[in-house]
């Protein structure tokens, strides 16, 4: 009987060992839980001017962090701080004549009316930090002139941050708001965070071109919002990463 070579005998083992990897990969694919991917975002804030007015200074720049209740951005109000003072002069002359009676009640509060009026607007010139974040974007200078309306900077609550997955039917069931799951970063070894869900889609909706579900997925899916906030604190988490969520199957 012809013994065989060493060759088709490494043939043999390598063949074996290969097999054995693609048994033991097929294993771990079966009994590993299906994770759902979903795009992460964070709670983004648009401020924009509340007066027609030149932009006179911007105080941040893209990438900046920022504490709620920090000026921002100034506006070059001449305009309107003008208009306060005259507000300010007609009222305090009221005053003065309303105490000999000169004055009546209906004058009075009218003048109080625009007083309050122009020191409003004399207010809405300087534009605070609404939230604690991060600066996104910056649409403008200074010295450009701004429309009641037109966007001047974006902030992001960078640990504010979520991802909608889209789950079939038959498991929206299984789900609920407040339940905890486990979501993971592939990128970084599979590094699990916190999650809760935090809202259940009410509509079906057909599955979005760019989601993968399981094999037999299902073309009609809900949307679940899973929050990650209180596993953020370190900020690991940014917008536009995918993050893969975890669903417990009973």
């Amino acid at each position: 009987m012809k013994r065989p070579s060493p060759k088709s005998l490494v043939a043999v083992v390598l063949l074996g060992i290969g097999v054995v990897v693609a048994a033991f990969w097929i294993l771990e694919d079966h009994f590993r839980p299906f994770r759902y991917a979903g795009t992460l975002e964070a709670t983004k804030v648009d401020l924009s001017a509340r007066l027609p007015a030149a932009i006179g200074q911007i105080r941040v720049q893209e990438g900046d962090r920022v504490t709620e209740g920090e000026t921002l951005v100034v506006l070059d109000c001449e305009d309107f701080k003008i208009a306060a003072r005259l507000a300010h002069q007609n009222y305090d002359r009221a005053v003065a004549l309303s105490k000999s009676g000169f004055v009546t009640p209906e004058t009075m509060d009218q003048l109080r009316n625009r007083k309050d009026d122009a020191d409003t607007r004399l207010q809405w010139c300087t534009i605070e930090a609404p939230v604690n974040g991060k600066v996104l974007s910056r649409y403008h200078e200074p010295g450009e002139w701004m429309n009641p309306g037109s966007k001047i900077l974006t902030l992001a609550n960078i640990r504010d941050i979520w991802a909608y997955i889209y789950v079939p039917q038959p498991l929206v069931a299984k789900l609920s708001p407040g339940m905890k799951v486990r979501g993971s970063l592939p990128e970084l070894k599979n590094r699990e965070f916190d999650g809760v869900i935090v809202k259940i889609n009410d509509e079906a909706e057909f599955t979005p071109k760019n989601v993968q579900t399981q094999a037999e997925r299902e073309r009609l899916v809900f949307g679940v919002k899973v929050s990650f906030r209180d596993s953020n604190t370190d900020e690991i988490l940014k917008p536009g990463m995918t993050i893969e969520v975890a669903l417990p199957k009973d």
